[in-house]
């Protein structure tokens, strides 16, 4: 996934790591020629871009064409606004969000400005993420490629071998443990003596284990 985040001060400069973690191309935008500079070398594969991301040519310099979410975490409402609205509608962004810093301007985040998601500032770090990305998974990922381990989703079909059978006769793979299972949109505690369902996602964790391999333990 491609992400580009406005504002590179405490918050954006976290989103930017923990994005980067999980393996996204992500890209920061600061105004800031100094705080910039102080970034480089401290956020291993971010891209660092000094200028005004409410400009439209700094905007399409920085990525906005390709990019697949606009983050705007400047500690200005109004900036925060400009930038979504560029983000929508000139470049077609497909999920914008916004930092509201001032509460009594929550009513202007909304479609109108080009915002999908418009998240208060005393909303935590990792919940802002999954809000912004949709991903749900992010802080696992963040936690576990420093461990050196990996995250691997798989899903029960009707046709899985794995269906009906009890989750501790699965064969995994060595060093592969079952860190939840997601029925009906739900997390349940990975049981052994818990048996499979289609339509149940398991998401797994492993530090040697492939895709395939996991796949095949199920499928």
């Amino acid at each position: 996934m491609n992400v580009l985040i406005a504002g590179a001060g405490r918050l954006g400069t976290q989103i930017a790591q923990v994005l980067s973690a999980a393996r996204n191309e992500v890209t920061l935008i600061d105004s800031d020629d100094d705080r910039v500079a102080e970034l480089q070398g401290r956020l291993p594969g971010v891209l660092l871009v000094a200028g005004d991301a409410c400009e439209p040519a700094l905007l399409e310099h920085a990525g906005a064409l390709t990019t697949d979410v606009v983050i705007a975490t400047t500690g200005d409402d109004e900036d925060n606004l400009v930038i979504s609205l560029l983000a929508k509608r000139q470049f077609s962004v497909p999920r914008v969000a916004a930092r509201v810093n001032d509460a009594d301007n929550a009513w202007l985040f909304d479609a109108r400005w080009g915002v999908d998601v418009a998240v208060p500032a005393a909303t935590p770090l990792i919940s802002l993420i999954e809000e912004a990305t949709g991903a749900t998974d992010t802080v696992a990922l963040l936690r576990l490629s420093k461990a050196g381990v990996d995250v691997i989703e798989t899903a029960i079909t009707p046709r899985s071998r794995a269906v009906g059978r009890a989750l501790g006769e699965v064969g995994l793979p060595e060093g592969t443990v079952v860190a939840t299972i997601v029925r009906d949109g739900q997390p349940t505690v990975p049981d052994p003596a818990i048996r499979l369902r289609a339509g149940d996602e398991l998401l797994l964790v492993s530090h040697s284990a492939t895709e395939q391999e996991i796949h095949a333990a199920f499928q």
